[in-house]
């Protein structure tokens, strides 16, 4: 038996939606039907993902060709859930703007111990090197090592009047400002805060400190995903987030989460992409040799299987270890391959930045301009 197409339409339009109030083809769910000799496809667009109202759409559309036109035939339906995508508000912001910053880069990791603090600090001071404005905040409650990476252990903020308000006034090295709670305690002193308490201190760092103007103010987040990150996303308007890992699979499955919680709509942070630090050692007398200690190109191929930017790899060197553990970052080190690396890798990240701010609407105007031969990110 042949089926027509006008047959299977008349049926359908005993079938109602449930939560539409109209039959299937009045509503507009029915977007298709196909039919070929006995057979017949069926396409259905539904408002609702409710696995129930998917499944007894199915049977109906199923049920009502086999009661109305042809009991044996052979049909089939797919279903499609359109969700309407709800309109961001004109002037809604996500958490609180600071004044002067242009751009908040949150820097993350799934694991500790990938080199996060390490590929920050130098970021940091990449960015300074370059020409930007530069703020770095230690937001590793637990374990912070700014402090040290900078070589400013015994600095302490002091107090400066900002208006008719007293602010913290960030310690200044390399052309980067810096905050971190080591700051405030004892290198023998353990903060043991619970999460409430560390969002406050976080909070205080943030909002009452004296940052100025700044480009770039840079994020070096705790490892894994907690209130830290949690509180730090509502606080502030987040430009993007970039996710540090090494090569091995161990760490990789860390990172893939660390961006996926990101990418939750209820953060909804844009990724810039994946940096593998640790990416290979070449010994010194070994220049032309790369040996894969952690595994090969993990986190590249990460970043392809889930659609984010690669933003570069920096290689396992004693030399970048012994910059950090006396206070100056390795990128500082000129004409080397150190320098070099980051210096691509800080290209990359820029560029990104300037990407999304073309491609999503910016919390403040954005115009770009060139500075020490890469795209810069100007208010």
């Amino acid at each position: 038996m042949k089926l027509e197409k006008a047959d299977i339409l008349k049926a359908l339009e005993h079938i109602t939606v449930a939560g539409e109030g109209k039959n299937m083809v009045e509503s507009g769910a029915v977007k298709n039907v196909i039919t070929f000799g006995d057979e017949v496809v069926v396409d259905l667009e539904l408002s609702t993902p409710a696995l129930h109202i998917k499944k007894r759409a199915e049977v109906d559309v199923i049920k009502v060709i086999h009661d109305k036109v042809y009991e044996k035939a052979k049909v089939k339906v797919n279903i499609k859930v359109e969700t309407p995508v709800a309109q961001p508000q004109k002037n809604e912001i996500k958490g609180k703007p600071i004044p002067g910053i242009s751009n908040i880069i949150a820097i993350a990791s799934g694991k500790g111990g990938v080199g996060k603090s390490t590929v920050t600090s130098n970021l940091a001071v990449t960015l300074a090197k370059m020409g930007f404005k530069v703020g770095l905040l230690d937001a590793d409650i637990y374990g912070p090592s700014a402090p040290i990476m900078f070589d400013v252990e015994r600095e302490r903020p002091l107090s400066v009047k900002v208006g008719d308000k007293s602010k913290m006034k960030p310690i200044e090295n390399y052309g980067v400002k810096i905050l971190s709670i080591g700051f405030f305690t004892q290198p023998n002193q353990a903060v043991v805060w619970r999460g409430p308490m560390a969002a406050k201190a976080l909070n205080q760092m943030i909002f009452d400190a004296a940052w100025g103007e700044l480009d770039f103010l840079l994020l070096d987040l705790p490892p894994g995903t907690g209130d830290i990150h949690l509180s730090i996303m509502q606080s502030l308007p987040i430009t993007g987030a970039v996710v540090v890992s090494t090569p091995q699979n161990v760490a990789l499955a860390d990172a893939r989460k660390g961006v996926a919680m990101f990418q939750q709509d209820s953060i909804n942070v844009p990724v810039l992409g994946i940096i593998e630090n640790m990416a290979y050692f070449t010994p010194e007398e070994l220049p032309n040799n790369k040996y894969y200690i952690f595994g090969k190109e993990g986190a590249k191929h990460l970043a392809q299987d889930i659609d984010v930017p690669f933003l570069g790899e920096i290689p396992l060197v004693q030399s970048i270890r012994e910059a950090g553990d006396v206070g100056r970052p390795a990128a500082l080190q000129t004409a080397t391959p150190i320098e070099k690396a980051f210096e691509e890798l800080t290209k990359n990240v820029v560029q990104e930045v300037v990407d999304r701010n073309e491609a999503l609407p910016p919390t403040e105007a954005i115009k770009i301009t060139t500075m020490a031969g890469c795209s810069a990110v100007k208010k």
